[in-house]
């Protein structure tokens, strides 16, 4: 009767074996069809990329500097020239 029983036992370990992995590759199916969607709807939005906002940043960060600087250099040229005049 073991030897029934343990066939029995090694039948269904089999059979959980084979249920979990056809459960792992539906999983990964949903999960690939859902990523698929989310990036169409995504890209469909018409949003950024971090890549992208982050080149634009720094673009932005490096314009204000020279802003910065030239205005300083402005300011004190108008002061030379202010200076020169009296």
């Amino acid at each position: 009767m073991t030897t029934g029983t343990n066939r029995i036992m090694d039948e269904f370990a089999k059979l959980m074996t084979d249920a979990a992995g056809a459960a792992q590759g539906v999983r990964k199916e949903i999960e690939t069809a859902f990523n698929a969607q989310a990036e169409r709807w995504l890209n469909s939005m018409d949003i950024v990329k971090r890549e992208e906002f982050e080149a634009v940043r720094e673009m932005a960060i490096k314009a204000r500097d020279e802003n910065e600087a030239l205005a300083a250099r402005i300011a004190a040229l108008e002061a030379r020239l202010a200076g020169e005049g009296h």
